[in-house]
């Protein structure tokens, strides 16, 4: 409802890039220029400096963006207010999750979601731990849930629960009897990981640290991009891994891994992740506050 040519100088001036506001709004690169030049034109002014392809707002884009940010927020609040009056809950919302959460945490609770507010669409991106926090960050997304802790002190944390992580081993490795396994014994292997930036990489890292065992300690054989390939490389014998219990329910029923739990143990926390909105759409509102019952609920545990 707010002016169109208003709301794309406002992602720009946001993002300071046209190519990432062209992403975020799903638009053209050109057609978020012609918009921004149109503004610029009913000003008669510049709003944007342009050098080395580097942009910066000009002092009359520093007025406008800070106009145009307090006409948002009201907007936000409008609207938030006369849905709450009618009882109305729909919208788009853009959810994204990194990889172990988007493939063995996500479907349910999105489909059950999706079965109680059906006027809602929800759009998700899966991500490494790291890129989910970014896309936060960066308003491409309006919430996260990651596996990793976050060091940004802008962005608000809510943790959903505690994922447990475990090693893994095939049948018939030399540790598969044991049921528990000391770290140092895992680093004598093979060790196939997450890439960097994965959450599950970050916490092994820091278990690895606190346990005064550098990095290095690790014998890294392989680095992959998914906890589906992690498991495919362990079960055909090229080292051994540490992962969340929740991947590998099919693998110990098929009895293709053993799993080893971790001493001392190993867990973190699964966190939703979203910017300090003090206005937010009545469908964000709804989606937090299921998300918040589905982690409490027992049958969701991992």
């Amino acid at each position: 409802m707010a002016d169109r040519r208003l709301q794309v100088f406002h992602t720009v001036a946001r993002l300071l890039s046209f190519t990432k506001a062209a992403e975020t709004l799903h638009m053209t690169q050109p057609a978020v220029t012609f918009q921004v030049r149109q503004l610029e034109e009913h000003f008669n002014t510049r709003l944007f400096d342009r050098t080395h392809n580097r942009i910066s707002l000009t002092d009359a884009g520093r007025k406008a963006y800070e106009y145009a940010d307090r006409i948002f927020e009201f907007y936000s609040e409008m609207e938030r207010a006369i849905r709450e009056m009618t009882g109305a809950i729909n919208g788009t919302l853009t959810i994204g999750a990194s990889t172990t959460i988007a493939e063995y945490m996500l479907p349910t609770l999105l489909g059950d979601f999706r079965e109680k507010y059906p006027e809602i669409t929800i759009h998700l991106k899966v991500s490494n731990s790291e890129g989910v926090v970014s896309m936060v960050e960066n308003n491409i997304i309006d919430l996260g849930v990651v596996e990793s802790p976050v060091g940004n002190k802008n962005l608000v944390v809510e943790n959903c629960k505690r994922d447990q992580l475990v090693a893994i081993v095939p049948p018939g490795h030399s540790t598969a009897g044991k049921g528990t396994v000391e770290l140092s014994e895992l680093l004598e292997y093979p060790f196939i990981c997450r890439e960097e930036g994965s959450g599950t990489r970050d916490v092994i890292n820091d278990y690895l640290r606190r346990l005064k065992h550098g990095g290095a300690a690790l014998k890294i054989a392989m680095e992959l991009g998914s906890p589906e390939a992690v498991k495919g490389a362990v079960e055909a014998g090229m080292g051994v891994s540490v992962v969340s219990r929740a991947t590998i329910r099919k693998e110990l029923r098929l009895n293709t891994l053993v799993e080893l739990d971790l001493d001392p143990p190993l867990d973190r926390p699964f966190s939703f992740v979203h910017q300090k909105q003090k206005f937010r759409l009545r469908a964000m509102e709804e989606l937090l506050e299921f998300a918040r019952g589905y982690c409490d609920d027992a049958h969701t545990a991992v």
